[in-house]
């Protein structure tokens, strides 16, 4: 999505637009997905791509493509946000990750809201393509996580180390954008696995904040109750085969994050194995 013919005007007016729009993503590890994803905002005045040392090549299409390159190391996603939005120095910050897609609709929106804006901060609808689909149902659509779209000093980051919050610094409203970028959360079947791992690991330490203790029992209800509430209560049954996966795909990540935190809370040990040596005859 190239940037729009802008108007005539002076070119000392121009220049003052410079900074007027940044885009920020996160990214560890994405190659295949980078290239479409800045292809997508390249109407921004910056694009700055946070990478916590990706090995596959995914820094260096990012610089061929146009994008600033900072790189951060994972400490969780709360912290890398925050950090993010320090090396933007722009009015307006838009947030997207690796596997979202801009749309030609949501950036005339932005680009109108922006030139006279009621409002400072903005959540920013998603619709979601898993298994071949568009997903209608399944608590995917719309979707939204933190807000997207913010003025600069508005927003920051809850600390989190998975699924992090946001913190408002302004005295107005959230508000939403009424059109949807695209999401492809998944390219297959061992991303679905690798991210549930990768996840029920990071969202260990939330639940020991809570003070939650685990057990097997307590780890099965609540998986059980995530699938029962994505496929029954959120119409996953509505998506058909994909609206099962992602219903499963919850009970498994829950399942294991709370497995997780009772094997931490355990600090099981195996038996130590004394040395066994000959028989005496």
């Amino acid at each position: 999505i190239r940037r729009p013919p802008r108007s005539t005007q002076s070119r000392s007016s121009a220049a003052s637009d410079v900074y007027k729009r940044q885009v920020y993503i996160i990214a560890f590890n994405e190659v295949e997905k980078i290239h479409d994803c800045i292809n997508s905002i390249l109407w921004a005045d910056e694009i700055i791509l946070v990478d916590s040392y990706s090995s596959d090549g995914t820094s260096e299409l990012a610089m061929q493509l146009g994008a600033k390159v900072i790189h951060i190391p994972f400490k969780g996603y709360g912290d890398l946000r925050n950090q993010a939005i320090t090396h933007c120095n722009g009015e307006w910050i838009f947030s997207l990750d690796s596997d979202e897609r801009c749309t030609v609709e949501v950036r005339d929106e932005i680009l109108q809201l922006i030139s006279n804006p009621p409002l400072e901060i903005y959540r920013v609808p998603r619709k979601n393509f898993f298994m071949g689909k568009w997903i209608k149902h399944s608590g995917w659509y719309p979707n939204f996580r933190q807000p997207q779209l913010f003025k600069n000093n508005k927003m920051s980051y809850t600390m989190d180390s998975v699924h992090e919050g946001y913190i408002s610094h302004s005295d107005k409203e959230v508000g939403t954008i009424k059109n949807t970028i695209w999401q492809f959360p998944f390219k297959n079947t061992e991303e679905v696995m690798h991210k549930a791992n990768r996840y029920s690991s990071l969202g260990v330490s939330k639940l020991h904040k809570r003070g939650v203790k685990g057990n097997v029992l307590k780890a099965f209800l609540h998986g059980l109750w995530s699938f029962i509430k994505h496929y029954i209560f959120k119409l996953g049954f509505l998506d058909g085969g994909p609206g099962f996966v992602i219903a499963f795909g919850n009970f498994e990540g829950t399942f294991y994050r709370y497995i997780k935190l009772t094997e931490a809370q355990n600090n099981w040990e195996t038996p130590k194995t004394n040395p066994i040596k000959k028989p005496k005859k």
